[in-house]
């Protein structure tokens, strides 16, 4: 099944690019432009001059080359540097969870073969867009390095992997660095090839489960059948052959997945008459008592510790500045997704979608696209903010839907049936940095 194997990784090397906090960077796809100002200030080595943004720092096709050649630059003058020989890298981060525990992620960076979804070796749950992915294609055949890993997810109850890598790595970490949300982000590198052999055995009969960074793999197949065509084929060894990815066990304490709450926009409505309008197909309870903030702690509490096995979601009116518990029964949410397969039944995000929005309030799918009714926040303070921000004085309505965590699980019984989630359905917590370790395909 799946085949995982060590490398030759490319890093910085802090006496020539300075401090790490100031070159490593987020993933691309989470970097704003005001973002990319500030990275750019940090450090001229930030690896947001590799790893472009959308917009990018040059026009057209030039963009892809001056990274090229800003690249070779880069490892002509020693800020980057070619490990010597193959390693597997620990990963770990310390972080603090939004419920108030201290916890710590565990993983791996190591290089995975490529395997087509239809394979059933590495799984999705996420659609993916073809404008991105021809935009990363382009960046990857200009610089034949891939700048961030893909974080995927395996099965290993018995820890066999990580505890082989600790008893191999070396005692100190090449990097240990803080990020802007406070998470200690720690490298560790492992040469021993009995620990490498080891670790990688137990990858023999198992499939990985894409956790983000799906565009990535998808760009990464498009990649390796261009050069395939390129070059009339390839060899079962081939770099281009090969993806890195961050590993991580499904069963690690410290792995967290956040929800995603989310703001649609619609016509000014009385708080009553949306109540009344989802009472077709939900329990609708208010949540009473003290400021705005408060009131969406309480929904976000009563959300995850009220007893029973309903959808629950919570609405915040900020016109009126009232909050209400949403709860749909699980048979009432059989029957409005009736037609849909049986493991995205289960998903708040889809009964979500289906059932309070689209037979609840009449905003089905397609329009909530096509007119761009919903944005997606993981901090709900800051999803309530701009409800409010956008509601205040603008005569239309930011409704605040709060939603609980898609738990793991049910990330890998839709990636088992060869189902994606709606957009936005998982956000792994924390993300892994841009630039602790790249690989380069020459």
């Amino acid at each position: 099944m799946a085949v995982v194997k060590p490398f030759r990784g490319l890093r910085f090397d802090p006496a020539r690019a300075g401090r790490m906090e100031d070159v490593v960077s987020p993933p691309y796809d989470v970097i704003d432009a005001a973002a990319e100002a500030e990275l750019t200030e940090k450090n001229p080595y930030n690896m947001v001059k590799l790893d472009l943004t959308k917009g990018g720092d040059a026009g057209g096709e030039d963009r892809y080359r001056t990274v090229r050649d800003r690249l070779a630059k880069w490892r002509a003058d020693g800020a980057l540097v070619l490990d010597g020989r193959p390693s597997l890298y620990v990963y770990d981060i310390d972080y603090h969870h939004p419920s108030g525990r201290d916890l710590k992620r565990r993983g791996l960076v190591a290089l995975v073969r490529l395997a087509g979804f239809s394979e059933g070796i590495v799984k999705p749950h996420e659609q993916t867009f073809r404008e991105v992915v021809g935009d990363r294609l382009r960046l990857l055949d200009a610089c034949r390095t891939q700048f961030s890993q893909v974080f995927s997810l395996f099965s290993d109850p018995e820890g066999r992997v990580m505890a082989a890598l600790d008893h191999g790595r070396e005692s100190e970490p090449l990097y240990r660095v803080k990020d802007r949300d406070g998470c200690v982000h720690s490298l560790y590198r492992v040469e021993d090839q009995d620990a490498i052999t080891a670790a990688v055995r137990v990858f023999d009969p198992l499939s990985l489960y894409i956790a983000d960074g799906h565009h990535r793999y998808t760009t990464a197949l498009a990649f390796r059948d261009l050069i395939a065509e390129r070059e009339g084929g390839l060899d079962d060894d081939s770099p281009y052959n090969h993806i890195m990815m961050y590993l991580c066990p499904m069963e690690d304490e410290g792995l967290s997945v956040l929800p995603t709450h989310r703001l649609v926009r619609m016509d000014l409505v009385p708080a009553a008459d949306l109540a009344a309008r989802l009472g077709r197909v939900a329990e609708v309870v208010e949540v009473s008592g003290g400021s705005r903030e408060s009131l969406v702690a309480e929904a976000l509490a009563q959300m995850e510790d009220l007893p029973g096995d309903d959808h629950r979601f919570g609405m915040y009116h900020p016109d009126e500045d009232r909050c209400f518990l949403v709860r749909v029964a699980r048979e009432r949410a059989a029957e409005i997704l009736a037609d849909a397969a049986g493991p995205l039944r289960d998903l708040d995000v889809v009964v979500f979608s289906d059932a309070v929005l689209a037979a609840g309030l009449g905003l089905d799918r397609e329009r909530c696209e096509r007119d761009g009714l919903i944005s997606y926040h993981s901090d709900p303070d800051a999803g309530l903010d701009q409800a409010v921000k956008e509601t205040v004085g603008g005569g239309g309505l930011s409704l605040l839907f709060l939603l609980r965590s898609t738990p793991v699980a049910q990330v890998c019984r839709v990636a088992d049936a060869g189902l994606v989630m709606p957009h936005k359905s998982t956000y792994f917590y924390p993300k892994i940095l841009t630039g602790l370790v790249m690989n380069p395909y020459q």
